[in-house]
C-alpha cells in the first residue's frame, strides 16, 4: 500500500478529517478531533497508528514492518513500514483497529455526536 492509498482509506471513515498541526510535513488524521493516524511526509514509507498495548507487542513480535512509533508513547502507538512484510490487508486492519481504539475512548457526549452522524 502506498501512502496516498492509506490516506484515502482513512478519510473514507466516518467523521475522519486531516490537518497539519505540527507543520506542513506532518499529516494527522483524526476522528471527531482525536488523532488515530499520523504520516511524516518526509518519510512516506511509514505510518503511525494507535494500538491496544497487548496487541501492539504481538504485532511487533510477528511482523518486521511493525515497531514502536518514533516520538510517540510506544505503549500505545506503532509505526508500520509500508514496503516491508505488511500487506494491504494487514495495513487496512491496523488502520481500522486504530480508528476503533480512538472511538472506544470517546466520552458519552462524543459517542452520541458520532453516532448521530450520517
Amino acid at each position: 500500500m502506498n501512502i496516498e492509498t492509506a490516506r484515502e482509506y482513512c478519510l473514507s471513515k466516518k467523521a475522519a478529517t486531516e490537518d497539519t498541526p505540527f507543520g506542513e510535513d506532518f499529516l494527522v488524521i483524526r476522528v471527531m478531533g482525536k488523532m488515530f493516524l499520523c504520516i511524516n511526509l518526509n518519510t512516506p514509507d511509514r505510518i503511525t497508528m494507535k494500538c491496544d498495548p497487548k496487541y501492539a507487542l504481538e504485532l511487533r513480535d510477528r511482523y518486521n514492518a511493525v515497531e514502536g512509533a518514533w516520538h510517540f508513547n510506544k505503549k500505545y502507538w506503532n509505526q508500520v513500514l509500508l514496503d516491508s512484510d505488511a500487506d494491504d490487508k494487514l495495513i487496512k486492519h491496523l488502520i481500522d483497529h486504530s480508528y476503533e481504539e480512538v472511538i472506544k475512548k470517546f466520552t458519552k457526549k462524543m459517542r452520541n455526536e458520532y453516532e448521530a452522524l450520517p
